[in-house]
């Protein structure tokens, strides 16, 4: 995909920010979409299907993370990155923002050249993401790469589109034991910086979405996905 056909929805209750935000992004060729409320993100969100949205946290009526949460249930948004924009760079903001279903979480203040550099980061793994492939069968599950998909028991489990990669990671390398920095490297990838605490919250997050304890802590070390 060109830039020119990438759409992304930036939602921020401040004019200025959206503005600033927007022009960066379209001096590079994005399409924007801009929305200064959690409800106007959403009627925007249905119509302009984007590819990826930049939220802020803090917003009247509907927050960012309200709007995250209800986005991940929109089907217009299935495999769209979803990252926050926000001043609020504590621990437990950022674990909130990546269990409401966010991809990322970029802190403020943040300079054009690197903001617009995570946002390439964000998009690249969009591109990469395999437009067909192979239905992987597991263990009480099966994945489907072509519609992000994760079927268990008969039922459809959408996760994320962090959750989805990094589970396809493990299972593409069932029984190794794979380092933090490994899967920060292959999910997140060596641009994107994200919190300690991210790799955990995802990981937690698919244990409850699917049910399953195949997917091994190894203290100190990482993560490895038993096949057994």
């Amino acid at each position: 995909m060109e830039n020119n056909e990438i759409t992304i929805l930036l939602v921020d209750d401040e004019a200025d920010i959206l503005e600033f935000l927007g022009y960066n992004l379209e001096k590079e060729g994005y399409r924007v979409l801009k929305a200064k409320s959690g409800e106007k993100a959403l009627k925007l969100a249905r119509e302009g299907k984007p590819q990826l949205v930049i939220l802020d946290v803090m917003m009247p009526k509907m927050d960012g993370m309200e709007t995250c949460a209800r986005m991940r249930e929109m089907p217009e948004l299935q495999g769209a990155v979803i990252a926050f924009l926000s001043a609020r760079g504590e621990d437990y903001s950022q674990i909130a923002g990546f269990d409401a279903g966010a991809d990322d979480y970029i802190t403020k203040p943040i300079k054009p050249k690197l903001f617009v550099s995570r946002i390439q980061a964000l998009l690249r793994r969009y591109k990469e993401m395999p437009e067909s492939g192979n239905i992987i069968t597991l263990r009480g599950f099966t994945i489907d790469k072509d519609r992000y998909v994760v079927v268990k028991d008969g039922i459809e489990v959408t996760l994320v589109r962090k959750e989805f990669e990094l589970l396809q990671f493990l299972v593409s390398r069932p029984d190794k034991v794979l380092t933090r920095e490994e899967i920060f490297s292959n999910v997140w990838g060596e641009n994107v910086v994200v919190g300690d605490r991210t790799i955990d919250v995802h990981i937690r997050r698919i244990r409850e979405k699917l049910g399953i304890d195949s997917i091994k802590t190894i203290k100190g070390v990482g993560y490895k996905f038993d096949e057994a």
